[in-house]
Parts: structure tokens; C-alpha cells; sequence
């Protein structure tokens, strides 16, 4: 069990998944610089935030839900739970969390929602076995079942964030497709970073540009 002072941001998952250095870079160094696109989910997450609750049939719909896991160490927010009312009478709970761009080629949204998942588990004493990811670029929805390979990669993938921020090491930057994305690549400067090999060859360089 981790203490309240020990507990990481659920966003930290996805931002660790996504890129090791994108998540050392805010949760670690403490940076943060917003472009088009973090802007952009930031209105969209405010816009569903602000809906407040409502119901449809069977379904309650709560925005802006916090979330919080001692087992896990984890502590955010839920975009939007839908409780949704069994034959019993019983509610249970479907975690949607709203992304601004389109499905990923890995898991860094799955993770983090299940991980939102979890949270709801340990609080309200439930099995939840699936959630969905909103995507606005293709204004579609996508059901995530929470079966045990991807719970088992989330619980791991925690494990290895808590790690990660205990030692506090920002990795070496790599680039890829995805960093033109990020709204760190002028701070983290992949292009330019990943082919000094060490700093005396970046003295050497500004000095021949001088």
C-alpha cells in the first residue's frame, strides 16, 4: 500500500507508455508547454467536464470523477463514468476517457484506462470489465475490455512508473514520427540531441558555429 504523499498522476501512464522521456520530462522536471494539440484536449476535456451528471434509461452519466488507488499508487481524474443499472438493480461502473487525436498503434490509452478502472474497483468494491476511449479526430468510440493480459500490463506498466520516478533519470532523447506531435520537441530537441555524443562534442560544435 502506498502512502497519499507517494501516489503518481494516472496521466503519467499514458505520458510513460507513449515515451519515457515525455514522462520524465513533466513529472519528474517538471515542464509542461502547451501547442495545438494539447490545447485542443484541454478544451475537450473541459467541455465534457462542465456537461455535469446525467442520466439516459439505465445509464447515469458522472463527469470529472477522481479517482484514487493506495494498492497502485495512483491518484486523477475519470473524464466521464457511465453507471450503468443491472437487472438486479445493481450499478456498475464504465469508465470513458476522451482523447483528442486518433487510436494509437500501442497501449498507452488502453493502460491508462484501465488503470482508471482498477481505481474504481478498490473504491467501490466492483469487478468492471470494460471502459471505452473517445477519440475527437474520428469522433468514434472504441469499447476496451479489461481482460487479464491487459490488466496485467497495466499493474506491471505501474510498477515500472513507480520505479522510473524514484530515480528521477531523464532518458536520452530518440526520435520518432510521434515527437512532432509533442508539445515538448523544442525542449526536448530529439533531432538535434540524439547525435551529440557527449558534451564536449556540443562545445565543439557551438564553437565551430561561433
Amino acid at each position: 500500500m502506498y502512502a497519499e504523499d507517494d501516489l503518481l498522476q494516472l496521466s503519467a501512464l499514458q505520458h510513460f507508455v507513449f515515451c519515457p522521456r515525455q514522462c520524465a520530462l513533466i513529472h519528474i522536471e517538471q515542464i509542461w508547454i502547451e501547442n495545438l494539440f494539447t490545447a485542443e484536449g484541454r478544451i475537450m476535456h473541459d467541455k465534457v467536464h462542465n456537461e455535469g451528471t446525467e442520466s439516459r434509461g439505465n445509464i447515469k452519466i458522472v463527469r470529472d470523477v477522481a479517482l484514487r488507488s493506495l494498492e497502485l499508487g495512483l491518484s486523477g481524474k475519470a473524464d466521464v463514468v457511465e453507471f450503468h443499472k443491472k437487472d438486479d438493480g445493481s450499478m456498475i461502473p464504465f469508465p470513458v476517457e476522451y482523447k483528442r487525436g486518433k487510436p494509437k498503434s500501442d497501449n498507452c490509452d488502453k493502460v491508462q484506462l484501465c488503470a482508471q478502472a482498477l481505481c474504481l474497483e478498490e473504491m467501490l468494491n466492483v469487478e468492471i470489465l470494460k471502459g471505452a476511449l473517445f477519440y475527437g479526430k474520428t469522433r468514434h468510440r472504441f469499447d476496451v475490455e479489461f481482460d487479464e493480459h491487459l490488466r496485467s500490463e497495466t499493474k506491471e506498466t505501474v510498477n515500472r512508473l513507480h520505479e522510473f520516478i524514484k530515480q528521477g533519470i531523464t532518458p536520452k532523447p530518440s526520435y520518432t514520427e510521434k515527437c512532432e506531435s509533442c508539445s515538448l520537441l523544442n525542449i526536448c530537441l530529439p533531432k538535434t540531441i540524439e547525435h551529440i555524443k557527449s558534451v564536449q562534442e556540443y562545445f565543439k560544435r557551438e564553437i565551430e558555429f561561433t
